[in-house]
C-alpha cells in the first residue's frame, strides 16, 4: 500500500491538468485542515493585505489572465523602474513596524520577499542597495533562487520543485546570483560560490542565518517558500502571482508559532491575491474557512467585533482606550488591590489589541499623525503623501484620539509595578487574607519585551535632552519615567539617576560619548557596591567575587548548588539563623545583578 500525506493536496481544481492525489492514493482516509491546526493553535491566522498605493499600475496588478501577465509589455510594466523603486520604499518604510521592531534594540522577527522572476529578483536586490545607501541601519538583505524552473514559472502560482543543478542556469542569473553570494560572503566572512557543492552550501548557511534573524529580508523566487521551517519569521511580501497550493505554502512560511507578539502570519501582496487567497484557503478548508484562517479588519480590531468560530465578543482599541482614560486617569494613584487587578487585566487588554494593530498601516498612520504640527501645510501634506492619504482619510484619523506616549509609559510604569508587587512584594502571610483571585490575570510579558527600550536609546534621551533644557530636576523625571516603563532596564533607575547628578553632561559632546562615560560611571559604582556589599554581609571576598562574576555573566543570581553557600560568612547550617541569613544575602546580590548587570567591568 501507498499513504500519502500532505498539507496541501492536488484536488481537481488545482491540478492544472496533472494526476490529482485521489488518482494516485484513492479515497481520503483522514483530512486535518487548517481551520483545526489553527483550532488547536499549532498554527498561526494570516492578516493579507493588497497594497495598491501605485495607481499607474493598478490595471496589471489586479490582471489574473495568465497570458497577459506573459505578454512582454506586461512584464516590462510590472519591472517598470517607478514600481520596483515605490515598492522597495514601501518595504523600506514599514519593515519595522510589520516585523515588530519600531522601539531601538529590538530584534522583532523577519521578512521573505516572494517575487516573480530572476530579473525581478535582480531588480529589487539592486534597489534595495541603492536606497540604503549612506543609511546606518541598513536592512540585511540576501538572495536565492534556483535554476531552469524559476526562470519558467514566471505567471504561473504554482511553485516548482528546487534545484541545485547549476548547469541549467542561464549566464545572467549566474552572474546576478555570483554577485549577491559574494556580498553575503562579506557580510558572514565565508566563502560560497555558484558552483554544485558552493551553492548547496550557501543554501544551508543562508537557512542557517535566516532562522537566527541575522537576515533581515531574504527574497526569493521560488526557493524556501515550500518546506522551510523558521518561527522567527512573520512576514511575507509578495510580487508575483499565486494560486492554490502554491500560494498556501508561501503564506504558510509566516505562520509559525513563536511567542504571544507574532499573533498572526503578516502577509503583504503588491499583486491583487484577494480572490486567489480565498479560492485557495476554501479549496484546502471549506466555506466556512475565510472566517477562521484570515485575520479581522483595522476597523473590527479598531471598533470591535464578534468572534465568528466562538462566538465571543471582542472589545475594540477605541472603547478599550476610553476605559482605561476614564477608569485610570492617574496610575500612579492606584493603592487597592482590587483595582490592581482590574488594572492588570485593562491594560493586558490594551496591550493585546495595540499588538495586533501594529501591523495595519492605519494604525501606523494614526500614531505618526501624533507628531505632525497641523498648523504647518507642508508637514501636513508631507504626511498624506508618506501615508497615501486623501482629505477624507486625513480627517477620519483626526477623528480617533489616542494615549499621549507619556501617560502609556506612566501605564506601562504601574503595570510593571503591579507585576512586581504581586511576584515579589506580597508576602504569604498577606497572601493567605487577600480574598480576591488573580488566577485570571496574565501579564503580558512577551508583549512588554517587544517594546522594550533598550540603555542606549536611554543614555541617547539624556543626551538629548540635556542640549534642550539645563534642567536636571525635569531631566532626572524624564528618565525614572521612561525606565520605569521599561521591563529589562527598571532596576537600573538609580543607577541611571546618579549618573545624571554626578555628571557634568554639558562637557559630552556627542550621543557615543554619552554611553561611553554612563559605562565608565557605572563600572566604577558596580566595583564599590560590591566591596560594600561583602564587608557589610561580611562575606568570603574571594567566593563572593567569583559568585558576582558569574551571575553577572549570565545575568541573574540563582540559589540553587553549592556556590552560594561558599560566600556565606563562616556559620554552621545548623544555626538556627543561617537559612535567614543565606536568603538576605542572596536577596541583595540579586537586587546587584538586576542593578548592574550588562554593564560590564570587574567586581
Amino acid at each position: 500500500y501507498q499513504f500519502g500525506f500532505t498539507g496541501t493536496p492536488i484536488f481537481p481544481e488545482n491540478a492544472l491538468g496533472a494526476e490529482t492525489t485521489a488518482s494516485v492514493f484513492g479515497r481520503e482516509l483522514h483530512s486535518y485542515v487548517i481551520t483545526d491546526a489553527i483550532r488547536d493553535e499549532k498554527v498561526l491566522k494570516f492578516k493579507v493585505d493588497y497594497n495598491d498605493v501605485r495607481p499607474q499600475f493598478k490595471a496589471i496588478e489586479t490582471e489574473q489572465d495568465e497570458k497577459k501577465l506573459s505578454a512582454a509589455e506586461n512584464k516590462q510594466a510590472l519591472l517598470h523602474p517607478d514600481r520596483i523603486r515605490e515598492i522597495t520604499q514601501y518595504i523600506l518604510n514599514n519593515f519595522r513596524q510589520k516585523t515588530h521592531r519600531l522601539q531601538a534594540g529590538n530584534k522583532g522577527f523577519n521578512a521573505m520577499f516572494a517575487v516573480s522572476s530572476v530579473d525581478a529578483a535582480k531588480l529589487y536586490y539592486e534597489s534595495f542597495r541603492d536606497l540604503q545607501k549612506g543609511s546606518d541601519k541598513s536592512l540585511r538583505v540576501a538572495t536565492i533562487f534556483s535554476f531552469a524552473a524559476n526562470e519558467e514559472q514566471e505567471a504561473i502560482g504554482d511553485i516548482q520543485d528546487e534545484s541545485f543543478d547549476v548547469s541549467a542556469m542561464n549566464s545572467s542569473a549566474k552572474e546576478f546570483l555570483s554577485a549577491a553570494i559574494a556580498d553575503y560572503n562579506v557580510l558572514f566572512k565565508t566563502n560560497f560560490s555558484v558552483d554544485s557543492n558552493g551553492f548547496q552550501n550557501y543554501y544551508r548557511d543562508l537557512a542557517k542565518q535566516v532562522k537566527a534573524k541575522e537576515i533581515d529580508l531574504l527574497i526569493v523566487v521560488g526557493m524556501f517558500l515550500t518546506g522551510f521551517d523558521a518561527p522567527t519569521l512573520n512576514t511575507l511580501f509578495v510580487d508575483k502571482n499565486l494560486r492554490y497550493h502554491g500560494l498556501m505554502q508561501a503564506y504558510s512560511r509566516t505562520n509559525r508559532i513563536f511567542d504571544a507578539t507574532k499573533t498572526f502570519g503578516n502577509i503583504v501582496t503588491f499583486r491583487d491575491l484577494e480572490q486567489a487567497t480565498i479560492d485557495a484557503i476554501t479549496l484546502f478548508g471549506d466555506k466556512n474557512t475565510k472566517n477562521v484562517v484570515l485575520e479581522k479588519s483595522y476597523k473590527e480590531y479598531m471598533e470591535g467585533f464578534t468572534d465568528a468560530n466562538t462566538g465571543e465578543a471582542r472589545r475594540g482599541f477605541v472603547e478599550v482606550v476610553k476605559e482605561l482614560e476614564q477608569r485610570f486617569p492617574d496610575p500612579a494613584a492606584i493603592e487597592k488591590e482590587a483595582d490592581k487587578k482590574a488594572f492588570a487585566k485593562l491594560f493586558g487588554e490594551y496591550l493585546r489589541v495595540e499588538n495586533v494593530l501594529q501591523n495595519y498601516d492605519e494604525f501606523a498612520s494614526l500614531k505618526d499623525l501624533q507628531t505632525v504640527d497641523m498648523d504647518d501645510a507642508a508637514a501636513v501634506e508631507a504626511f498624506k503623501a508618506k501615508h497615501y492619504l486623501s482629505d477624507d482619510d486625513l480627517t477620519a484619523l483626526q477623528a480617533i484620539t489616542l494615549p499621549a506616549e507619556r501617560k502609556i509609559q506612566d501605564y506601562r510604569s504601574t503595570y510593571n509595578d503591579v507585576r512586581d508587587w504581586l511576584r515579589r512584594e506580597k508576602t504569604s502571610a498577606e497572601r493567605e487574607k487577600s480574598t480576591i483571585d488573580w488566577d485570571d490575570v496574565v501579564f503580558e510579558v512577551d508583549l512588554l519585551k517587544s517594546q522594550e527600550i533598550n540603555l542606549d536609546y536611554i543614555l541617547e534621551l539624556i543626551f538629548e535632552h540635556n542640549k534642550k533644557t539645563k534642567s536636571k530636576a525635569e531631566l532626572v523625571d524624564e528618565v525614572r519615567r521612561v525606565i520605569r516603563a521599561s521591563l529589562g532596564n527598571r532596576a537600573k533607575e538609580s543607577l541611571l539617576v546618579d549618573f545624571i547628578n554626578q555628571t557634568d553632561l554639558d562637557q559630552i559632546g556627542d550621543k557615543a560619548s554619552a554611553i561611553d562615560a554612563f559605562f565608565t560611571f557605572a563600572q566604577g559604582e558596580q566595583q564599590r557596591e560590591a566591596q560594600e556589599l561583602i564587608s557589610a554581609e561580611n562575606l568570603n571576598a574571594e567566593a563572593a567575587r567569583r559568585y558576582i562574576t558569574t551571575s553577572l555573566k549570565r545575568e541573574f543570581a540563582s540559589d540553587s548548588g553549592t556556590e552560594l553557600n561558599a560566600v556565606l560568612p563562616k556559620m554552621s547550617p545548623l544555626n538556627p539563623q543561617y537559612l535567614t541569613k543565606k536568603q538576605s544575602v542572596f536577596q541583595k546580590i540579586a537586587a546587584f545583578v538586576e542593578k548592574f548587570k550588562g554593564v560590564g567591568g570587574q567586581v
